[in-house]
């Protein structure tokens, strides 16, 4: 692997920063934002050589333990052809302001404005459909993530939503698909139906999550 001067960058990180300047730096080439009990991310996560890096944007649930902030939903930025595009390191100043803009065209959800809870949630239950429809593996963070972060931010009919989602494909869900530590049809919902009854619960795992993330300094909308 090419390894990237540190000054190098950080000047990267610093410029994406000011393109999108409603997040913040978390750390080099990771840029987050609060968005009630989640993060939305942009990550330039570097290519296998080092010498490049793919624009990526991003959610991560804090709603549940978890050792690091994931890239849920991620979408890395697409050329013309559809194939992820990577952004080499020495022509990151001639090409950084293109390749935002266009990456906020491609986002899922809004990289200007915060995006709503709502609008998190439909695009988490799009996911989990999409993939089942697509026959991989199945989607159980993401079905989780559509349950439990409405009902940390106090909207009982989106968790609703999510719930009955799960209840449905969850009879599709092949078995030799689902983790090994799978701990059960009924076991599931019930956990996540009581997970979604408390709020103040979730809302304690987030703050948690929060200070094992280190995630304080970062602006919450």
């Amino acid at each position: 692997m090419t390894k990237t001067d540190p000054a190098t960058v950080k000047q990267v990180t610093a410029d994406w920063a000011r393109a999108f300047d409603g997040f913040d730096i978390w750390r080099p080439l990771r840029l987050l934002r609060r968005v009630g009990p989640l993060v939305q991310g942009i990550t330039l996560d570097r290519s296998t050589s080092g010498d490049a890096y793919f624009p990526t944007a991003h959610i991560h649930a804090l709603t549940r333990p978890f050792p690091v902030v994931s890239l849920a939903l991620g979408q890395r930025l697409a050329s013309r052809s559809g194939t992820p595009e990577a952004i080499k390191f020495t022509d990151h100043t001639e090409d950084y302001l293109d390749a935002a803009r266009r990456l906020a065209g491609q986002a899922r959800l809004s990289l200007d404005v915060p995006p709503p809870v709502a609008d998190v949630a439909t695009e988490l239950r799009a996911f989990a459909t999409a993939q089942h429809g697509l026959g991989s593996w199945p989607a159980v963070d993401a079905v989780e993530d559509s349950i439990l972060i409405p009902s940390a931010s106090g909207d009982r009919g989106l968790a609703e939503e999510g719930l009955q989602l799960a209840r449905d494909l969850v009879k599709k869900w092949p078995k030799h698909r689902l983790p090994l530590d799978w701990v059960g049809e009924e076991v599931w919902i019930t956990s996540l139906r009581k997970s979604a009854d408390n709020a103040e619960d979730l809302r304690t795992i987030v703050e948690s999550q929060v200070r094992a993330h280190k995630l304080a300094k970062i602006r919450q909308s």
